[in-house]
């Protein structure tokens, strides 16, 4: 008696496409970048005249308003900052941490970003990454509908300048500055439709 098994050819076939394309897709894992060898984390405060700690973002700032980066006010980074990164995530996201903007190779001498739409004052070298929408820019906290979520505005300070273009993805930023963090501070504030 001749037994069938229960994998066929075409099932076999559709599954190693989709593993394939899975592997192809997906890419690696983004890392959490890691502190200078050596170093001391020393702290960087973070303010803003749009919003107080934990308070509501203003519409303005936001997808429902003009979407416009807030004014940021930073201290002193470390002694030894060759230049800043400043990133807007939202850790509340159904699937995890979601990017709204990255910005890098931000002036080490930039004490307040006057906000708008681009890095006005952030330094000639200042560049946008990719953010988790796929847009090099700002893209404002827009939570789904009937939800309030958290958005920390961090900035970080680094011992490097970043070898990136305009344009690179969040995880490539994260790759490149693991290692080289030297300082960090961060601005959380809520939104909800």
């Amino acid at each position: 008696m001749l037994m069938r098994s229960p994998f066929n050819a075409v099932g076999v076939l559709a599954s190693s496409t989709a593993l394939l394309v899975c592997l192809a897709g997906c890419g690696k894992p983004r890392i959490v970048p890691r502190v200078a060898p050596g170093v001391r984390l020393q702290s960087i405060t973070v303010t803003s005249p749009s919003f107080a700690e934990g308070a509501r973002i203003p519409v303005d700032h936001t997808c429902d308003g003009k979407d416009l980066i807030p004014e940021l006010v930073l201290s002193s980074p470390p002694e030894n900052t060759k230049s800043l990164v400043l990133i807007v995530e939202d850790p509340d996201a159904p699937n995890g941490t979601f990017t709204h903007m990255v910005a890098f190779n931000v002036s080490p001498d930039l004490r307040k970003l006057p906000g708008g739409p681009e890095l006005t004052g952030a330094g000639d070298a200042a560049r946008f990454g990719l953010n988790d929408f796929q847009v090099a820019h700002y893209s404002g906290p827009c939570p789904p509908k009937g939800e309030a979520h958290r958005y920390r505005f961090r900035v970080v300070a680094l011992d490097t300048v970043l070898n990136l273009p305009e344009g690179a993805p969040i995880a490539q930023v994260e790759e490149a500055i693991d290692g080289h963090i030297i300082g960090e501070g961060t601005l959380t504030g809520h939104f909800g439709h």
